[in-house]
């Protein structure tokens, strides 16, 4: 892996030039970002040694860098998913090469559904923890003790605060809640919506936990955002989609925009 990781990174690292120290996962629905950054380099996946391809039609597949505001950042437009590949390590080379180009945090969003609600779609979460109803996890199979990730922070207390008070400054509208994986690609039963309300879940979706444990592995900082895109099955009449999900997520476009850039003028003025 560790050859993966050198040729990626130097490929990269040849055509951005600027060492970002900050990097952004892009879930469905939330390219706008990519386009807000100025002076923009482009790359996508395909070009880059072992990056993978994901097939979401509403998914770039690029790597992204610029400046928002003056603040250099990395964007990952687009991930690889496990029901796409099968493999709960789809994202493991991309972010280790992350790590490689010097980030150190890495905030994750996503398109969600919400089990609450008082938490519409079209509306954002601030993901405080997470639960891995897959059971699959992307360390099976690594060597060594540090394959024993502590989870107890894994969603960065600091970055958590900053996404709240980045929330009061811009009058973005953030909600907070557990988010659960489910595999996919099909969407979650009402039994299973009924079970996740029990254990405690707020948020279901279909990545991120195993990217949130990888960079953890990684010693990276993590944050998570969810973008409302539906109510879980069963709790509206409803069909579930991959239109819906794109039809709300650009609803709430705007709101996440508002949060994001100051976020990240915060991070860029105050460095964690």
């Amino acid at each position: 892996m560790s050859t993966e990781i050198d040729k990626a990174a130097d490929y990269i690292r040849a055509r951005i030039g600027e060492q970002k120290r900050l990097a952004i996962v892009l879930g469905s629905g939330l390219g706008g970002l990519a386009d807000a950054l100025q002076d923009a380099i482009t790359i996508p996946y395909q070009e880059i040694p072992g990056f993978p391809i994901s097939g979401v039609a509403s998914h770039a597949g690029a790597l992204i860098t610029g400046h928002m505001d003056g603040a250099p950042l990395l964007l990952l437009a687009g991930r690889a998913h496990y029901y796409e590949h099968g493999d709960a390590r789809a994202m493991a080379l991309p972010i280790s090469t992350l790590k490689a180009l010097g980030v150190e945090t890495l905030i994750l969003t996503n398109a969600a559904g919400s089990l609450r609600k008082d938490v519409p779609p079209g509306s954002a979460s601030l993901i405080t923890d997470h639960i891995n109803f897959s059971g699959l996890n992307p360390l099976i199979g690594a060597e060594g003790n540090e394959r024993f990730v502590d989870l107890c922070d894994a969603y960065d207390p600091e970055l958590r605060d900053r996404f709240r008070a980045a929330a009061k400054a811009s009058g973005a509208e953030l909600h907070e809640g557990v988010y659960v994986w489910f595999s996919g690609p099909s969407f979650e039963t009402p039994a299973e919506i009924r079970a996740t309300r029990v254990m405690g879940g707020d948020l279901v979706g279909m990545s991120t936990v195993p990217e949130v444990i990888l960079a953890r592995h990684q010693g990276l900082r993590v944050g998570g955002v969810s973008l409302i895109t539906n109510y879980g099955a069963g709790m509206e009449s409803e069909v579930l989609s991959h239109e819906m999900t794109m039809r709300f997520a650009a609803k709430g476009a705007n709101n996440m925009m508002k949060l994001f850039k100051t976020v990240i003028a915060d991070l860029h003025k105050n460095p964690l």
